[in-house]
């Protein structure tokens, strides 16, 4: 692994003060996929690590159902010429797990892996690009995007959140 010489970028807390703004934030970032991306997705039970991701298929013109993977570990899409797999690792109990579901083929540069629960599998995932920390705050929610790869930082810029 090649050590970064600069810190993380983060930008300041994002104000998600209902779902639209959560599933706003996640089609801004939509046009500026690429293939490789790993996106962390953190937060509490309904934080709306879901929904960001619900905005992001839907500005990609993915228009059918869009469940939380919590049972089945993970969804798979084929959107604007992408291959989005979606995880949830809420039900590992063990990092390991994650090397025995056999995910590590997916981690591969050519998909785009969006993580919910990224700290359920620790040690075992690539870094994350870009990291989105979302918590419920009255009255709605906020997020605080870090990028911590110059990928992440390319992804962040394009999006023109700052």
């Amino acid at each position: 692994m090649v050590a970064r010489s600069a810190p993380p970028i983060a930008l300041p807390r994002l104000d998600l003060p209902d779902e639209a703004a959560t599933l706003a934030l996640g089609a801004a970032l939509a046009p500026h996929l690429v293939p490789g991306l790993v996106l962390a997705l953190r937060g509490e039970l309904g934080a709306g690590k879901t929904t960001l991701v619900r905005g992001l298929l839907r500005a990609l013109g993915h228009a059918g159902r869009v469940k939380s993977p919590t049972y089945t570990l993970v969804e798979v899409y084929e959107v604007s010429r992408l291959s989005l797999y979606h995880f949830d690792f809420y039900r590992f109990h063990d990092p390991t797990e994650w090397i025995d579901a056999g995910f590590r083929d997916v981690f591969n540069g050519r998909n785009v892996c969006l993580v919910e629960w990224p700290e359920r599998a620790r040690g075992q995932l690539p870094p994350a690009d870009l990291e989105i920390a979302l918590e419920v705050t009255e009255p709605g929610r906020s997020a605080t995007l870090t990028a911590s790869s110059p990928a992440g930082e390319r992804l962040l810029a394009a999006s023109r959140l700052s």
